[in-house]
């Protein structure tokens, strides 16, 4: 055997296995198991939403409480600023439930993906919710909007991917149209859920705003 096909086959031995090392290193994960990661860390939010809430509803409480007994004490002027407080409060668990229902909604499309792999149909939509509720948390829970915004990125990834893949391109009109359609349904369910859980403050207090369902793609 010549020393040339020697030198030769070290080479190439070399090369094959900086190959395989780099191909291991460099391969992104299956695109389920990636799916399945985004929607454990969505269900590790919607869990962070959903404690949040429970604190938020019983400072109302506590905050409506005090309200009514400086009525009852004669005190109104009192009892306008604990109603104030109760009305930013109930703004924010409007924020909360309507992020926590919209966030239901996405990790059950997820799942959908995962099982029939309709990526370019369904992760559109997806995606245009995730970075909208980014927007609306962003100054409740930063923590969470920057999760949010790391997911909301994952899911344009599959986008890219699955349009590298077929040839496809997504519908963004259609998408951004289903995504405030989710936001709409969820902002729905949440009023009343809070006109069912809050009780009516006892007197005015200043206009709550209704935050809009704004798509930040």
């Amino acid at each position: 055997m010549s020393a040339k096909f020697i030198k030769n086959w070290d080479r190439k031995d070399k090369v094959s296995l900086f190959e395989r090392i780099s191909e291991k290193v460099h391969r992104k994960p299956p695109l389920r198991e990636r799916l399945s990661n985004s929607v454990y860390r969505l269900n590790v939010i919607q869990t962070k939403l959903e404690q949040l809430t429970r604190k938020m509803e019983q400072k109302d409480r506590d905050l409506f409480n005090r309200c009514t007994e400086a009525l009852s004490n004669g005190d109104e002027e009192r009892a306008k600023i604990y109603a104030n407080e109760c009305t930013e409060i109930r703004k924010v668990i409007r924020v909360l439930l309507r992020s926590q229902l919209a966030i239901e909604q996405v990790t059950l499309r997820l799942e959908t993906v995962r099982e029939f792999g309709d990526v370019l149909g369904e992760m559109g939509p997806v995606a245009s919710v995730v970075h909208s509720l980014k927007g609306q948390l962003a100054g409740i829970l930063p923590e969470v909007s920057y999760e949010l915004g790391v997911i909301g990125d994952t899911l344009n990834g599959f986008i890219v991917e699955a349009g590298e893949a077929t040839g496809l391109s997504w519908d963004v009109e259609a998408s951004s149209e289903e995504a405030q359609k989710i936001l709409q349904a969820a902002t729905a369910v949440a009023e009343h859920k809070i006109k069912e859980s809050l009780p009516e403050l006892p007197l005015p207090t200043t206009s709550v705003s209704h935050e809009k369902s704004s798509i930040n793609p």
